[in-house]
């Protein structure tokens, strides 16, 4: 099976999936990754790419496209141009499920990557994605306005109290996006939102997730 995680941001992968990608590869599955956008400072993008690249090492990612979308500017960029390689990634990977961020979101990159994502996946034509889960951002799902539209409502949960450490150990890589407590992206606050999550479903960690479409 194909996994395919869309990321607006390094980092966004590891906070909202990243159990759930140790754990698909530790049975056997092919995860691969979608990094949206990347900085427009040569040496801030040099440290990220690579800490990304010691991360996906880590949870055993088996390929990253880096698209390098102008981050924090995706609202500058032409849809049709972000539609297009957003699609020809899903093309090649062909993936049978696929996690984007929440469109509900703070900041803006998290929804345009959203909206693209499922243009990208609409289901047209002989190859159709089965599964397609939203995920939650620390810092960036729990801060936007509360309303009806941008609330995250999780109605799937992932058992991953194996997978926590390694979770934990590939968020420790991003040294350039980790805070301290009680900022949300600190290794702190990311357990402990596991721990809350997976109270919810009786079990010790767990990913929540909204699901959006699956075919049965």
């Amino acid at each position: 099976m194909k996994v395919l995680v869309f990321a607006p941001h390094n980092d966004d992968e590891v906070l909202g999936v990243g159990g759930t990608i140790a754990k698909y590869v530790s049975k056997g599955h092919d995860v691969y990754i979608c990094e949206v956008t990347s900085s427009s400072i040569e040496e801030r993008l040099k440290i990220i790419r690579n800490e990304a690249i010691e991360a996906h090492r880590i949870l055993g990612v088996k390929r990253a496209y880096f698209l390098d979308f102008p981050a924090a500017r995706l609202g500058e960029v032409p849809l049709i141009d972000m539609n297009a390689s957003f699609l020809d990634v899903v093309n090649k990977v062909k993936p049978d499920i696929v996690f984007i961020p929440h469109k509900g979101d703070m900041h803006m990159d998290h929804y345009i990557v959203s909206h693209c994502a499922m243009v990208a996946m609409r289901p047209i034509g002989k190859f159709k994605v089965k599964e397609i889960y939203a995920y939650e951002t620390l810092s960036e799902t729990e801060w936007n306005t509360p309303s009806v539209e941008n609330v995250f409502i999780p109605n799937v949960w992932n058992d991953i109290t194996d997978f926590m450490g390694i979770k934990k150990k590939a968020m420790s890589c991003y040294q350039s996006q980790i805070q301290e407590p009680p900022h949300p992206r600190s290794l702190e606050i990311i357990e402990t939102l596991g721990k809350f999550r997976g109270s919810t479903v009786g079990v010790k960690y767990a990913e929540s997730f909204m699901l959006i479409r699956k075919i049965f």
